[in-house]
């Protein structure tokens, strides 16, 4: 690990100023996926600005009816939250399927929003990784991509999003509220909030130098039915090959978004509106237009079987 500069901050304005004022400077909250990257110098922050003393880590209803997610409440607390179990069950379905009781104990909810892929040519130093080292190629592409993209990639990259918690996210519409340095807030749908990886698969999300996520909000809730299934390798602690997070109504209409098969949370508005002619309508609007390589491609009939299951399961119920 290379030597840092590490401070805390007592606001959340004085933690967007210090980031800017300190190029290459990185935020830490539950440090659950950066302490890991700089343990192998893909993270090399110069100076750390730790967040924990901010009175982020709050629930609290808005005044439209839904739920404001402080930036700094753990995964586990999420999870746990009556009002989320209730209402929002799909992210919390989605929490307790990822990583362990442990990490969720620590993770934040920004965090889990902003962790890196998982990719093992982004973990080897000694790949070419264009995420990583931008400009150095993907090795992945021709190497071992089984458990990597298969729709919304790029040719410079194709790598997934690995977190199972933006998915429901997606699928719920949440909004990303920030601060900037300059003081001003700003509010980002979170279907804007990740970058497609184009020719500079390092820029992951949208978020400008020095700007720090305060919260999530989520809309008011929709009823339906809420399903969140994840498929992996092994039973625990591990991420998704393909993972289905739906809301279905007594109507068949509903929304429908995956996880595991690309750069962010996989959603199309069509595959929504495609959810009362069945399975393979919503699978042809969701992955039609997939590219995958010969180690993957066997994510789309796991993804299209994935989702005939969990369609099957939410019209069942009364």
């Amino acid at each position: 690990m290379k030597a840092f500069t590490y401070e805390k901050v007592a606001s959340p304005l004085e933690a967007a100023v210090q980031a800017q004022q300190n190029p290459g400077a990185k935020f830490i909250a539950g440090g659950t996926n950066l302490l890991d990257l700089m343990k192998l110098e893909i993270e090399t922050p110069v100076h750390l600005i730790d967040v924990n003393g901010l009175s982020l880590d709050t629930l609290e209803a808005t005044p439209e009816g839904g739920l404001r997610i402080g930036a700094l409440v753990r995964n586990t607390d999420l999870a746990a939250d009556m009002r989320v179990r209730r209402d929002y069950a799909v992210p919390a379905r989605a929490l307790l399927a990822g990583a362990s009781g442990q990490l969720r104990n620590q993770a934040t909810t920004a965090g889990n929003l902003l962790q890196r892929t998982r990719c093992p040519y982004f973990y080897d130093t000694n790949q070419a990784c264009n995420k990583r080292t931008p400009g150095s190629g993907c090795a992945a592409l021709q190497g071992y991509s089984r458990q990597l993209a298969v729709v919304g990639a790029s040719e410079h990259c194709i790598a997934t999003h690995p977190s199972d918690m933006a998915v429901a996210m997606r699928l719920l519409d949440a909004t990303v509220e920030t601060i900037n340095p300059d003081g001003t807030a700003r509010a980002i749908p979170i279907a804007d909030f990740y970058r497609h990886p184009g020719d500079t698969p390092h820029l992951e999300t949208v978020l400008q130098p020095g700007e720090l996520i305060v919260a999530v909000i989520l809309p008011p809730p929709v009823g339906g039915t809420h399903i969140y299934r994840k498929v992996r390798d092994r039973a625990s602690y591990a991420f998704a090959l393909v993972s289905v997070a739906a809301i279905v109504q007594t109507d068949n209409s509903g929304r429908i978004a995956l996880g595991g098969v690309a750069h962010q949370p996989w959603r199309r508005p069509a595959a929504d509106d495609a959810l009362v002619d069945g399975t393979q309508a919503v699978y042809d609007r969701l992955l039609g237009d997939a590219n995958p390589t010969a180690a993957n491609a066997f994510k789309l009939v796991l993804a299209k079987r994935t989702l005939a299951s969990v369609l099957a399961e939410a019209r069942a119920k009364p």
